[in-house]
């Protein structure tokens, strides 16, 4: 019974990292990486696909993306979704590629990433105690019921503790990469 809500509340915590790792690459940085269009989708026959789906996306250079579609129909609508998503990008198309060139960031936008960074950081911290919080519940109730004895509960919790420090710690460590990411230049 607690190695269930055990498994279940560490599968619940990797989520959460792997939910910041998604937001992360979602904020950009100066230099190129395919990562960054992976939450553009384009319209293809109707419905909506990641960009890595219906072309191929590669990195050129340090600071610039390529994309090829498979289909050369579809470079229009690729064009099309990159500039309406809200990443800040401009791409240039020469009818076979999409070059998609990654812009200098002033100062003031890396301060700005770094602030949304620090708040998804925070989220994820967040979603991890309100995760903690869920399986110390489900211990007390397993107790109240006496499904286990209060020793087997104690060391449940001081388990959970354990797992939520270092759930936290892999998201500090994560959010100091980013952040160092961003404010180099």
């Amino acid at each position: 019974m607690i190695s269930d809500v055990m498994k279940e509340s560490e599968e619940r915590m990797k989520k959460s990292v792997h939910s910041l790792e998604i937001a992360f690459n979602k904020i950009r940085t100066g230099r190129a990486h395919p990562g960054i269009l992976d939450s553009v989708k384009v319209n293809y026959y109707g419905s909506d696909m990641p960009i890595n789906q219906v072309a191929n996306v590669v990195v050129e250079d340090a600071r610039t993306i390529s994309i090829s579609p498979w289909e050369k129909k579809m470079l229009h609508e690729i064009e099309r979704a990159i500039m309406k998503s809200d990443l800040g990008l401009n791409p240039s198309n020469n009818g076979d590629v999409i070059r998609v060139p990654m812009p200098a960031l002033t100062e003031q936008t890396r301060r700005e990433y770094t602030k949304q960074a620090k708040a998804e950081a925070e989220n994820a911290r967040v979603a991890v105690r309100s995760i903690r919080r869920d399986a110390n519940t489900h211990c007390k109730e397993l107790l109240k019921d006496k499904s286990i004895s209060e020793d087997e509960a104690r060391r449940a919790e001081q388990t959970i503790q354990k797992m939520t420090d270092n759930y936290v710690a892999i998201i500090d460590k994560k959010f100091s990469e980013k952040e160092a990411d961003l404010l180099s230049i």
